[in-house]
């Protein structure tokens, strides 16, 4: 299982990368792998400043529609287009190319309460 060790994770699987102020997100590969085919990424909140743990969108498997959990209060900045085309990049590069949303963090003291890779590895029982 493929936990990257400079990033943060959340209970529900997603991966949160902090580079300042700005936090990018994605589904994890523990995700991705129980998820299955991933077909098509809807993320219609760009512009929208949202709480965290709010739905910001979904991802739709073979068998499977799942909604998207806001790990961090902020606004989102970004979306990552070639998802529309190309949604498998969640299932073959799930920490890079498959990344989904970026957001302007609007509360740091936040990222305290995200998950070490440690303890996201202990979560999927790694």
């Amino acid at each position: 299982m493929n936990i990257p060790q400079e990033l943060k994770y959340t209970k529900d699987h997603e991966w949160v990368k902090i580079d300042g102020n700005v936090a990018t997100i994605g589904v994890t590969d523990f995700a991705q792998g129980e998820l299955g085919d991933i077909v098509y990424v809807e993320v219609e909140t760009v512009g929208e400043t949202m709480e965290r743990e709010e739905v910001f969108g979904t991802v739709e498997a073979v068998k499977t529609v799942s909604d998207l959990f806001l790990p961090l209060a902020g606004e989102i900045i970004e979306f990552n287009e070639s998802l529309e085309d190309t949604p498998e990049k969640v299932n073959t590069d799930p920490y890079g190319d498959g990344w989904m949303v970026k957001i302007q963090i609007s509360d740091e003291d936040e990222i305290a309460g995200l998950m070490s890779p440690e303890e996201y590895k202990e979560l999927i029982g790694g």
